[in-house]
């Protein structure tokens, strides 16, 4: 029988309205809507979708947005500039830089990506990509957690999907999402409560000697490791449930990191490539900009 699919744009959906409901009762109480500011270096054709998709999601959730866009020929020292300004406009809840940066034009001097994440505010920082937000995440008491893994832990909960005392294997060990998932599942709690905690994690990557043995050891297999359909129907324990985090564009086709045609035929459940992970994504950014603004205005 073929797996289940589980449908992170329903969920999504689900998640930002409850969000736009939030916002309403945070207005309500007498509160400025919160803010979002993003910061677009380029003319990416790819960031410029996502980055008005996030617009969209604002608009509809009831949450101020503004867009800058700076050109490619931008240095480090205006960028940064640029961001220390906003940390500074108490009118700003959330800050996210859309990534990834342009390479530098000519004799130009290159973008840092992570001297420009760490910039951020670390009260504004709605992707939880700062040292200081990744360093309370390590230790169990999160400000704001990564917005993917995050949507993740939220789409499993919503599926009725245990991860307490299941072998978990993430395939990925980005900053985005590779290591922050695994640290999110193993856990003794998270923000859906200890079911969706507790796992048994192994993180994994292209690199791992016998990948192929450990994922098919995963009761849970999330692949985030940036490779088009790696992970074959060969590589799944027959009943697990398959993440795939992955989106890749392969000719005129968007592919995941997992062979969708394979892996349904082998496990439970399993995310579709478009339609799966990507819109949970927007879905906790909104929700991390609402909680950016309620810990701003309590201060």
């Amino acid at each position: 029988m073929p797996a289940t699919r589980l449908d992170g744009k329903k969920i999504a959906l689900e998640i930002r309205a409850e969000v736009a409901q939030a916002v309403e009762q945070f207005v309500a109480a007498g509160n400025a809507a919160p803010k979002l500011a993003a910061i677009l270096v380029g003319d990416d054709p790819a960031s410029q979708v996502y980055v008005r998709n996030k617009e969209r999601a604002c608009e509809k959730a009831g949450i101020s947005s503004q867009l800058d866009r700076l050109p490619a020929s931008t240095t480090p020292a205006e960028l940064l500039q640029r961001i220390d300004e906003l940390n500074g406009d108490p009118s700003v809840n959330g800050i996210l830089v859309q990534l990834p940066l342009p390479q530098p034009i000519g004799d130009a001097p290159p973008l840092d990506e992570r001297a420009v994440l760490d910039a951020v505010d670390p009260l504004k920082d709605v992707d939880a990509f700062s040292p200081i937000n990744v360093g309370l995440l390590m230790q169990g008491r999160p400000r704001f957690l990564p917005c993917t893994p995050h949507g993740i832990v939220q789409m499993l909960h919503r599926c009725n999907i245990q991860t307490s005392g299941q072998h978990v294997v993430v395939v990925g060990r980005s900053e985005i999402v590779g290591k922050p998932m695994a640290m999110m599942l193993a856990q003794k709690d998270g923000s859906c409560g200890p079911e969706t905690a507790n796992a048994t994690v192994t993180l994994a990557h292209s690199r791992t000697k016998n990948l192929k043995e450990i994922c098919l050891t995963a009761d849970i297999l999330i692949a985030a490791v940036g490779r088009p359909e790696m992970i074959r129907g060969e590589m799944i324990r027959p009943g697990a449930v398959v993440v795939d985090v992955g989106i890749n564009r392969v000719g005129d086709r968007l592919v995941g990191d997992v062979h969708f045609d394979e892996a349904e035929q082998v496990a439970s459940a399993i995310t579709p490539v478009p339609g799966g992970v990507g819109p949970l994504t927007i879905a906790m950014l909104l929700h991390n900009t609402l909680l950016a603004a309620k810990l701003q205005s309590a201060k």
